[in-house]
C-alpha cells in the first residue's frame, strides 16, 4: 500500500512541477495546489496507513488495546486541506480579477509595472 502511495506521490509532483513551469497563471495555480495534496498526502501516508485500526480509544480505557493509527498527521492534512481550500478559491479570484483587467493570463504579457524600454516608451 505504501508503495503505490509513493508512487502516487511522485507522479503527483512530477505532473505539478510541469504545472507550475507553465506560462500560464492558471495552470501554475492547479500545480500548486496538485503539489500540496501530494505533500498532504506524503503526510497522511507517514502517519501509517492502517484503515482497520482507526485512532479511537475504547471507552474506559486509558490507552488503545492495540497498535493504531496516528492522529497527528491525520489532524495536520485535515487543518492543511483547510488551508489549501482557502488560497485556492483566493488565488482563483485573482487570477480572475487579474483576467478581467489584462484580458490575458499568460505570464509574460503581465509586465505593466516594468518600464519597456531604456528611453521609457
Amino acid at each position: 500500500m505504501e508503495l503505490l502511495v509513493a508512487v502516487m506521490v511522485g507522479v503527483m509532483v512530477a505532473a505539478s512541477v510541469h504545472l507550475m513551469l507553465a506560462r500560464n497563471v492558471l495552470r501554475f495555480i492547479f500545480g500548486l495546489i496538485l503539489i500540496s495534496n501530494a505533500a498532504n498526502l506524503t503526510i497522511f501516508a507517514a502517519g501509517r496507513l492502517t484503515p482497520e485500526r482507526p485512532p479511537l480509544i475504547p471507552e474506559g480505557a486509558d490507552a488503545p488495546a492495540a497498535q493504531v493509527a496516528n492522529a497527528l498527521p491525520q489532524a495536520l492534512v485535515l487543518t492543511a486541506i483547510v488551508i489549501g481550500f482557502g488560497l485556492f478559491a483566493f488565488a482563483l479570484t485573482l487570477v480572475y480579477r487579474t483576467y478581467q483587467t489584462l484580458g490575458t493570463l499568460n505570464s509574460d504579457e503581465m509586465r505593466l509595472a516594468e518600464p519597456r524600454g531604456e528611453d521609457g516608451s
